[in-house]
C-alpha cells in the first residue's frame, strides 16, 4: 500500500503516463559487483563495490538510493543501473543499502550513523582493493540525495552531536539527485510527495518538536562545505528555487557548486541510462564527481 501510495503521488504531475516507477529503474541492466560486503551487523547494513578497468588506484563515488527513507520503497537496487554507468565512467562505486523507517534501529540517529559507517567503511575497502581515497564523492537520490549531502557535510557538525564521527573521511565533491538539502523547510512538501511521515519518522518528530536534530539532519544548514557540490533538479522533491537557494549561499560562502535544471522530465528518469535526459544527468555527473588531489 504505502509503494502503491508513493506511484500515486509521482504519478500526479502532468505527463505522469508517460513517466517511470521505481520498479522500472529496478529493472534496467546492472554489471555485477565485484564485491558484496556488509559494513555492520544488521542485514541492511550491506554494499555492492564495482570496479571500472584499469589497475587503478580509481576513484570513488558513493551512491545512496532513494525511497523516502521508509522501507518497501526503494533498495540499492533502484541505484544499481547508475552505479554501474558511473562504473564505465571510470569511477569505482561503493552502492549501499542502509535501514530505513521500519527496520529495527532506523530513524535517529541509527539512518545517520548507516550512511556514516558505509562512507568510512571505504577504509577497509582500500586495503584489499585499488581505491583512491584522496579522490572520494558521494551522490544520491530523492531521500538518497540528502543522504548524500549530509555524508558531504557531516565533517561540519558539533563534535557533541548524536550522529558525529571522531573521523570522518573526507568528501571531495557531492552531486544531490532530486532530493531535498533543506529537509527542514521542505518537509510537509516531501511528506506529500512520499505519502507517509517520512520526515517525522527520520527524525522523531516535526521540527518544532525536534529542532536540535533537524538542525544537525539539514546539509544546507552546515553551508559551506568547502568542496564541489551539485544539484539536479527534476521539480519533484528538489524545486529550482529550492536548488537556486542552495547554490547561492554555497557560493556565498566560496564553494563550487553547480545546478542541472530539468523541465518537463521526470523523478526517475534522472537516474535511468537511456532516459531522455540521461545524457545531460551523465555529463553533469562525470563533470562534478571528479575530485581534484
Amino acid at each position: 500500500m504505502r509503494r502503491a501510495l508513493l506511484a500515486l503521488a509521482l504519478l500526479a504531475a502532468p505527463a505522469a503516463a508517460q513517466r517511470m516507477r521505481p520498479a522500472d529503474v529496478d529493472k534496467l541492466p546492472s554489471s555485477p559487483p565485484a564485491l558484496t560486503e556488509a559494513y555492520g551487523s544488521d542485514a541492511n547494513q550491506v554494499g555492492d563495490l564495482r570496479l571500472p578497468a584499469g589497475a587503478g588506484p580509481h576513484p570513488v563515488v558513493i551512491v545512496i538510493h532513494g525511497g523516502c527513507w521508509w522501507r518497501g520503497f526503494a533498495t540499492r537496487q533502484n541505484t544499481a543501473a547508475l552505479a554501474s554507468r558511473l562504473t564505465e565512467r571510470g569511477f569505482a562505486t561503493w552502492n549501499i543499502d542502509y535501514r530505513q523507517i521500519g527496520d529495527t534501529g532506523a530513524g535517529w540517529p541509527g539512518t545517520f550513523q548507516d550512511w556514516a559507517a558505509a562512507t568510512d567503511h571505504l577504509r577497509a575497502l582500500a586495503k584489499r582493493y585499488p581505491l583512491d581515497l584522496t579522490r572520494v564523492a558521494v551522490t544520491g537520490h530523492s531521500a538518497g540525495a540528502h543522504a548524500a549531502l549530509w555524508v558531504a557535510s557531516r565533517h561540519r557538525l558539533p563534535a557533541d552531536s548524536e550522529i558525529a564521527s571522531p573521523d570522518p573521511l573526507k568528501i571531495g565533491a557531492v552531486v544531490a539527485i532530486d532530493g531535498p538539502p533543506d529537509p527542514a523547510s521542505d518537509w510537509q512538501t516531501f511528506e506529500q510527495g512520499c505519502g507517509v511521515p517520512a520526515g517525522q519518522k527520520l527524525f522523531g518528530g516535526k521540527p518544532d518538536e525536534q529542532p536540535k536534530r533537524w538542525a544537525e539532519g539539514t546539509p544546507q544548514n552546515r553551508l559551506p562545505l568547502g568542496i564541489k557540490s551539485g544539484l539536479i533538479s527534476a521539480s519533484l522533491f528538489l524545486s529550482p528555487a529550492a536548488t537556486a537557494k542552495f547554490v547561492t549561499e554555497a557560493r556565498k560562502g566560496k564553494d563550487q557548486a553547480s545546478a542541472l535544471v530539468l523541465g518537463g522530465t521526470g523523478h526517475f528518469e534522472v537516474i535511468a541510462p537511456g532516459s531522455p535526459v540521461w545524457s545531460q544527468v551523465e555529463a553533469f555527473l562525470v563533470e562534478q564527481l571528479k575530485v581534484s588531489k
